[in-house]
């Protein structure tokens, strides 16, 4: 044996026989005094040879030997701490990798609690805040060249990664702050930047060294879920040292293209949410989409395709990063390609969730706007047949939501992809979300940076200023003379024309049948919009008129087209409607329920329909209705526009008169609405059972169970609010069991709006009909709707969906739970 060797191992073994049976403190300071030489620590340190054979044969057991030692009495062999701070030097100096290991496998090995535990702990705590872990990782990045090391290496990731989990179940409720997730997590962040430091200067040395131990470790990290605490640290410093460092970004790049397959999708995911823009990205991966299949795979088709969470920031620095380098753009042809595929599906219009709609058509705008005319004619025709289609199955949706999605793609996408062809344009509605989208498609030239933009303003300005002001400030309008002053009008107050009306040469109707006649056969346009705008206060005040030729007066309205500009058309015949069918309800409901299946109506006809039935039952339904005056269309003179507000001296005539009136007793505030007969009651069938009789029937010109899935999912709607406001009633019972067999038919449609009035109806049917006559006649069914519920709300693709199954189990418990505190009474 090499005597080198030998005087190690003896020295080793005589210090081990002296911890383990001397009791004298200075003994035992002075034997740990000498062994320290191994450590390379002391003024006359071993050979290098005898280092090396120490780190690698003898430390991790002389290790051992000193935790086995550690109690309360062998500490205070030596006074003020001399020997705990001597004991601990040897785990904070020595090879890190082997002492990490050693306090690792003592705390876990220790029973809680206990002096030795938390001891272990803190000095653990002490080995982090040195930085030791970066010791740890720096000693495998420079033996990458041994083949003894693999059991090593995943035994350091285990337990370097695992540390915060490791610490709780051994601490408990002693945990320390250095070993919570949010604490330990950023700091071995700042020990990868580190290490990557040290990698980098060792390359500028001219040293071959490895950063795959920290690849893993990052990989692992992320994949256990922290990825925002440990990449929160990480990359804001690499984005600051790859800024101009070639070299450094080389380092980026090849940790990131060692971290293990299983791992690399939550490292991207994690450094794309990371990143700021676009330029950071591709700083830190380089073109690791064109060499690892598996990032390829991840940022071409996970990140926009099955995950939809992410903002709208993150998607344009993904798509960005794919657009900034010529060999990847290919990349993005190909993404926008199969984007547009996608979108335009229908199976993924009538399955996908709005949120997933949304992204999808955000990343879509986005590949636009980074794509130029070129790129985009090589494909044109194929990204025109998959943008038809979209358009097509959006359009068709009845869910406003969708169609306005497909509009805005289908306005800016073709305007890209055909541009000499017409353009699309389409009326919606803009909100927070279109004008974003629109942003989206429109990107932002380089020159166009707020510090060129900026300076423009200041001398517009100015030469304004010197336009208007000469000679010192005085403005323009003094330097006309006199005359220009006595012209002036300045000094007139203008008239107060808020309460003037447009003179009509013509005379409103005084009676229906000139309402009826005007509306059909006259030839006045004034006349016309008179008889409208009057129709609905005539209704109210003549009810015995309005009877007589009712079914007549909706036939008119319902067939009425506009033929002037009359200010909110719509509104005035739905109210005029709704008047009719609330003075006339069972003649009049009859009617318009028949109408709805009848030929040679639009849907938009067949959905006012719908709406008037709605309204004329809520307000048939409203307590005290009679004894109350209508709420809209009061053909009183005082409801009169120009009469609505008081004028100025009777508001203080008024005050002056409440202030000097003296008042013994105000009695009651105010007396509650009159108790009245529910009005609904008694033609609560004619509104509902119509309607529901008919639904599976298809005509030439409508097919509720086919393409006019907007009108079915109204009619659920509608039959829900129906029922719910025919509560309390004795018709309830029939038209729950008639609506709940109307749900249970249509359960499975691939419409969501369709779903949701269903979901919006069985909540009706549990609010309105009686819970003992529920559980007696439709216990079965209950039963049934309840797993039917239970399905939706937890896997139906519609948010709404999920949310109002939710809401009607809920509600049956509820149900439930009554009925049990009645039985038990």
């Amino acid at each position: 044996m090499d005597p080198v060797l030998s005087s190690v191992r003896l020295t080793v073994q005589e210090a081990v026989n002296t911890l383990s049976s001397s009791e004298d403190g200075a003994h035992i300071f002075s034997t740990l005094e000498s062994l320290k030489q191994y450590l390379g620590e002391m003024e006359n340190p071993a050979l290098p040879e005898e280092q090396e054979e120490f780190a690698r044969v003898h430390f991790s057991a002389f290790l051992r030997c000193l935790v086995g030692k550690l109690s309360p009495d062998w500490l205070e062999l030596l006074p003020n701490g001399q020997l705990e701070e001597l004991w601990a030097s040897f785990f904070l100096e020595g090879p890190a990798d082997q002492a990490f290991l050693v306090l690792m496998d003592a705390i876990e090995g220790t029973a809680s609690p206990s002096f030795r535990l938390m001891k272990m702990a803190r000095l653990l705590a002490r080995f982090l805040r040195e930085g030791r872990m970066a010791a740890v990782m720096k000693g495998q990045c420079w033996q990458q060249t041994e083949l003894a090391f693999p059991l090593l290496q995943e035994a350091l990731l285990t337990k370097v990664v695992g540390l915060p989990d490791r610490l709780a179940n051994c601490l408990q409720c002693e945990n320390l702050a250095e070993f919570l997730p949010q604490n330990y997590f950023p700091l071995l962040g700042e020990e990868v930047v580190r290490v990557l430091q040290a990698v980098v200067d060792s390359l500028r040395g001219g040293l071959d060294c490895s950063v795959s131990f920290v690849s893993q470790v990052l990989g692992k990290a992320c994949v256990h879920g922290r990825q925002k605490e440990i990449l929160g640290m990480l990359v804001p410093q690499l984005t600051v040292l790859t800024q101009g460092s070639c070299l450094w970004q080389r380092v980026c790049w090849r940790l990131v293209e060692r971290v293990p397959d299983r791992a690399m999708e939550a490292v991207l995911t994690g450094l794309v949410e990371a990143s700021a823009g676009p330029e950071v990205l591709s700083r830190l991966l380089g073109n690791l989409v064109m060499k690892s299949k598996k990032a390829q795979f991840v940022m071409t088709q996970k990140l926009l395709f099955l995950q939809y969470g992410y903002s709208t920031p993150v998607l344009q620095g993904l798509l960005g990063y794919l657009a900034m380098d010529s060999q990847r753009r290919p990349l993005l042809i190909q993404a926008l390609k199969e984007l547009l595929e996608t979108w335009g599906s229908s199976s993924a219009v009538r399955h996908a969730p709005l949120p997933q709609q949304r992204y999808i058509s955000k990343a879509v705008l986005i590949c636009l706007a980074h794509l130029g005319d070129a790129e985009l004619q090589d494909s044109r025709e194929e990204l025109l047949a998959s943008l038809m289609a979209g358009v097509k199955c959006r359009l068709d949706s009845s869910l406003p939501a969708v169609r306005r999605l497909g509009m805005i793609v289908a306005e800016v996408a073709s305007a890209r992809i055909h541009p000499e062809g017409p353009p699309l344009r389409f009326q919606y509605e803009e909100d927070e979300l279109s004008r974003e989208m629109l942003a989206l498609a429109t990107p932002r030239p380089v020159a166009d940076s707020p510090s060129e933009a900026g300076p423009c303003v200041a001398p517009v300005a100015t030469e304004t200023a010197d336009k208007e002001t000469v000679d010192g400030g005085v403005p323009k309008a003094q330097l006309g003379g006199s005359d220009s002053e006595l012209d002036s009008d300045d000094e007139f107050v203008p008239y107060d024309m808020s309460g003037d009306r447009e003179l009509k040469s013509g005379k409103a109707p005084m009676y229906i049948r000139d309402c009826i006649e005007a509306l059909t056969t006259s030839e006045d346009w004034e006349r016309w919009e008179a008889a409208l705008q009057a129709l609905e206060g005539l209704v109210f005040r003549s009810p015995v008129a309005t009877r007589e030729v009712s079914v007549e007066l909706a036939k008119v309205l319902l067939h009425l087209e506009e033929k002037t500009s009359v200010v909110g058309f719509e509104g005035l015949r739905q109210r005029a409607l709704v008047a009719i069918t609330v003075t006339d309800p069972a003649r009049v409901a009859e009617y318009l329920t028949s109408q709805f299946y009848a030929v040679n109506y639009s849907l938009r006809q067949r959905m006012d329909i719908l709406d008037v039935l709605t309204l004329a039952a809520q307000e048939l339904s409203r307590p005290g209705r009679l004894g109350r005056a209508p709420r809209r269309g009061s053909s009183d003179p005082t409801s009169r526009p120009s009469c609505t507000v008081a004028p100025a001296w009777r508001a203080v005539v008024d005050e002056r008169i409440r202030s000097k009136t003296r008042r013994f007793s105000k009695g009651s505030p105010g007396q509650g609405p009159a108790g009245s007969p529910n009005e609904f009651n008694l033609v609560a069938g004619y509104f509902f059972f119509p309607l529901i009789q008919c639904f599976d029937r298809p005509l030439v010109t409508f097919d509720l169970l086919g393409d006019d899935q907007l009108v079915l999912g109204r009619l659920a709607h509608t039959l829900g609010a129906l029922m719910y406001l025919a509560v309390n009633t004795t018709v309830a019972v029939p038209m729950g069991k008639a609506l709940l067999e109307f749900v249970w038919a249509l359960r499975f449609h691939g419409d969501a709006y369709v779903r949701r009035g269903l979901l919006s109806a069985v909540s009706s049917i549990l609010l309105s009909v009686p819970a003992e006559r529920l559980l007696t006649d439709l216990p079965d069914e209950l039963l049934e709707a309840r797993s039917w519920l239970a399905d939706v709300a937890e896997k139906d693709p519609d948010e709404d969906c999920r949310m109002l199954a939710m809401k009607a189990l809920l509600l049956l418990e509820k149900l439930k739970d009554k009925l049990l505190s009645l039985s038990s009474l």
